[in-house]
């Protein structure tokens, strides 16, 4: 019985997605600048763990914009391509602020995030980031946490 559950279980579950990845990697990137911010210890493996993080989802963004505007300059409808130019261009800003924190991030993991003004900057960012992911945020993205 409990084998038959499993199986059922497993056979909804999909595979990760890039995107889904992407915004897992977000997420702890996220996480990683708000324990930061509130001055907790970064060691050697979260600093190593920071700057991997913040490659990946700074070249992961760049790559969605990119489609994105491949796809508006080409008129071609896909999941990607967003009909109406107000929302492609929040899609455009909020890419531009995921791509500032991961640079931020490695500067914070370098110890080259110093000062009040540049702390201020990252958790304004941050916020910024963290109400886009909110108000955008849709019961599918949940899914694929089940897995964890």
């Amino acid at each position: 019985r409990r084998r038959q559950r499993q199986m059922c279980i497993r056979d909804r579950m999909r595979a990760m997605s890039d995107d889904d990845i992407f915004l897992s990697r977000l997420k702890l990137l996220i996480i990683m600048a708000k324990a930061y911010l509130k001055d907790c210890p970064i060691g050697k493996y979260r600093k190593s763990a920071i700057i991997e993080n913040a490659h990946h989802v700074f070249y992961h963004s760049l790559k969605l914009v990119s489609k994105a505007a491949f796809f508006k300059n080409h008129d071609l409808k896909t999941q990607l391509s967003i009909t109406s130019n107000d929302e492609t261009d929040k899609e455009y800003v909020f890419h531009q602020r995921v791509q500032l924190l991961s640079v931020m991030a490695k500067a914070l993991a370098e110890d080259r995030l110093t000062g009040n003004f540049r702390k201020k900057a990252l958790q304004d960012n941050l916020d910024r980031i963290c109400e886009t992911l909110i108000f955008n945020f849709h019961i599918k993205d949940v899914e694929f946490l089940k897995v964890a």
